[in-house]
């Protein structure tokens, strides 16, 4: 369900045109807003009781055990990617394999399709065989994995979030190190950034346009005799950013 201070007949009316399905509060005097500790103080004007946009997991009981929000009021988490931090088996909106030397490679995102302000998960899910194993970040001495995204105006990379590793002792220099083994994920979120005209305000496109966000994954594959020469796999995600929805409810109904 979603909560905002618009009032039923405006909510009514954005459902119509999106086709949304889900229950849609009305919270006029932002009474829910503001016990969720949500109430944007800024905001003046039409936009005055609005509250700070963001996603609650709450579950069967009641209790909150998530919260997902960001800092600057256009930058949004999608519902997939919060399903997906959630529930990462259910991330499967977008899936490719890529070749990869000594491992299998499958990319994911959270969603095929995007606005302005979006912040999408892409995923590096990572196979390797029985008795394979590649570093983990923070290892001293040995190559670790890397996700490395190429810098771009067009999106803002948040640090890319690995799994917990699990410690390797090697017999034959008798070092521990942490590795990762069998199948793992590596993810990475992605807002896509709001362009700016000549005089920095925001220049907000008018049609849809696909964004590639490129870069490649390093590791050194190893078992227990060999490690295989350190390699580069070039890895792609595209998505769709869709223009912002600019139309406004009936006058007769709007915020005044």
């Amino acid at each position: 369900m979603a909560v905002s201070y618009d009032s039923p007949a405006i909510l009514k009316d954005f459902a119509n045109r999106h086709k949304i399905e889900f229950p849609l509060v009305a919270d006029p005097e932002s009474k829910i807003i503001s016990s969720f500790g949500v109430f944007n103080s800024q905001a003046t004007g039409m936009t005055k009781g609005m509250a700070h946009p963001g996603f609650y997991f709450i579950d069967a009981a009641g209790v909150i055990r998530e919260k997902y929000f960001e800092t600057n009021y256009t930058d949004r988490f999608t519902a997939n990617n919060v399903i997906g931090k959630l529930f990462p088996e259910l991330t499967e909106e977008v899936r490719r394999d890529v070749d990869a030397p000594h491992l299998k490679l499958t990319l994911e995102q959270s969603d095929a399709t995007a606005t302005l302000g979006s912040r999408v998960t892409l995923t590096a899910e990572v196979e390797l065989p029985a008795g394979v194993h590649v570093y983990a970040p923070g290892v001293t001495g040995y190559k670790p994995i890397q996700l490395m995204l190429q810098p771009t105006a067009e999106v803002e990379a948040a640090p890319a979030v690995f799994p917990k590793p699990i410690s390797l002792f090697l017999p034959a220099i008798k070092e521990t190190v942490p590795v990762f083994e069998g199948k793992f994920r590596i993810s990475q979120d992605v807002t896509v950034n709001i362009p700016k005209g000549p005089n920095g305000a925001p220049a907000l496109p008018t049609s849809e346009k696909t964004l590639s966000i490129a870069g490649e994954l390093k590791y050194q594959a190893c078992d227990a005799t060999v490690c295989y020469p350190p390699t580069s796999v070039p890895v792609k995600w595209d998505l769709r950013v869709q223009p912002l929805d600019l139309q406004r409810s009936p006058e007769d109904i709007r915020h005044k």
